[in-house]
């Protein structure tokens, strides 16, 4: 798209709809996201909203459309809910209509023709994304539909085996056509949810993207820019900042308890995790920047997936409620037409020399210190981007410590002692994240990582 004359917002938007064909686990039409944006003509950033929203109303015993199942990360496990009632109401169609109408500056029928090839076509798969599918094995053939798709021979596709999704490929074709709200995807998605889900046409006619005021900190000589709430993850991150005392791994892994310790404390209560003054010292994620200074950090994810096709378009809805990290209420108690809170942290930089990054990570609750660490060692550390991005990860959750052992001089012994509930990592693991991002310096200059953790990628374009 940059190389066809699009800008960042273009690129991104194009990424998305190819991650929704090489990505199905964790990037989807039937979810949603956030994205943050900053407009190169008037340096403004704002953070759009396009999370999914609970539904308006609970329908009917919802016990067979909630149903447990175990993601297996090989080290860790992790436990999701699949079904029709663990739906909450996609933002991805709205999201990517308002990314557009901000900036875009080419028609939906060209951002989405490459991602219709691929679908139609097919991609190789690779080892990394046979492996993402092996973790969420349960998901993918939960159902026969799902089944059909994803393992039509009985098994996953292997590795350098070609995966196609033609009904994907209608998707976008419909959706490049007109209003999306008003065709078949709309309406076969409202078939789905009959059988036990709870959105109805209200709960698609009346989503809206809400586009807010990022958490702006001040964080030695630069400015982060950090999704605000209902979001949880950037006040997690915020309050891990203010309990920094240096930059080793030691520091950081106690400041990151203690920002897990606040959140369990807070209850879902955000505020109180922002009332402390700064002090100076389930996903896919792409980062844009253009010559123009416009730039778009953008995070997405449709849950695990719900174990459920959308009959003739290939994309699974999202399983957002069935995820304890964004609806800790379950099956029945959460609450009505309501923005859940999310992990997911789309974040900007902007520095006294006139650098500007865009970053981003998925990896469910691992989200929070993948960022702050990486951000950590940007503006605090004095650390490159690709240095930052490729440092060993520690992860903080209920007093228990997950460390990446990949490097000599970790401080691994001081970890330890610090967590004696703690797992060792031999080796760099999705479960930490994948930290995807770009920087552009005063002069024009790019720079790019894809983190190796989520098999990303990094192209410049000149």
């Amino acid at each position: 798209m940059l190389r066809n004359g699009g800008n960042a917002f273009d690129a991104a938007i194009a990424a998305l709809a190819m991650a929704c064909v090489c990505e199905p686990v964790l990037a989807s039409p039937g979810g949603g996201g956030f994205a943050m944006i900053r407009s190169g003509q008037s340096g403004a950033t704002t953070l759009l909203d396009f999370f999914p929203q609970t539904p308006q109303q609970q329908r009917g015993d919802v016990a067979d459309g909630f149903q447990g199942i175990t993601a297996d990360f090989g080290s860790a496990t992790q436990v999701f809910h699949i079904g029709p009632a663990t739906v909450a109401s996609p933002g991805f169609f709205a999201g990517l209509t308002a990314l557009h109408e901000t900036g875009a500056t080419l028609p939906f029928a060209d951002l989405f023709a490459p991602a219709i090839r691929a679908a139609k076509s097919g991609h190789r798969i690779t080892a990394y994304q046979h492996y993402l599918s092996t973790v969420v094995h349960p998901i993918l053939t939960a159902t026969k539909a799902a089944t059909d798709l994803f393992a039509p021979s009985g098994d996953l596709p292997g590795v350098g085996s070609i995966f196609r999704n033609p009904g994907l490929a209608e998707m976008f074709e419909e959706w490049a056509r007109g209003d999306w709200l008003h065709s078949g995807i709309a309406d076969q998605i409202l078939q789905e949810q009959k059988r036990g889900g709870h959105l109805g046409r209200a709960d698609l006619e009346g989503y809206e993207v809400v586009a807010r005021e990022p958490l702006r900190i001040a964080l030695d000589s630069a400015s982060v820019f950090l999704n605000p709430p209902p979001a949880a993850c950037g006040a997690l991150i915020r309050y891990a900042l203010t309990h920094l005392e240096r930059c080793d791994m030691p520091a950081m892994a106690t400041a990151l308890q203690q920002a897990d310790e606040a959140r369990r404390l807070a209850r879902g209560d955000l505020a109180k995790l922002l009332d402390r003054p700064m002090r100076q010292t389930g996903t896919t994620h792409i980062s844009t920047i253009d010559a123009q200074g416009n730039a778009c950090s953008v995070t997405v994810s449709n849950g695990t997936g719900n174990g459920e096709i959308v009959t003739g378009y290939g994309f699974m809805l999202n399983n957002i409620l069935g995820e304890e990290d964004v609806n800790p209420h379950g099956s029945a108690e959460w609450p009505a037409n309501t923005r859940l809170a999310s992990m997911m942290c789309p974040t900007l930089i902007e520095t006294k020399d006139e650098r500007l990054i865009a970053l981003g990570s998925g990896g469910s609750s691992r989200i929070r210190s993948a960022i702050f660490q990486v951000v950590v060692r940007l503006c605090l550390g004095q650390s490159g981007l690709a240095e930052a991005v490729r440092a060993p990860r520690i992860h903080i959750e209920n007093g228990h410590l997950d460390v990446e052992a990949t490097e000599a001089g970790i401080e691994l012994g001081q970890l330890e002692n610090l967590f004696p509930d703690h797992r060792i990592w031999a080796e760099k693991n999705m479960f930490f994240g994948g930290v995807h991002a770009v920087s552009a310096d005063g002069s024009g200059r790019f720079t790019s990582i894809g983190d190796e953790r989520r098999e990303g990628c990094a192209v410049i374009v000149e």
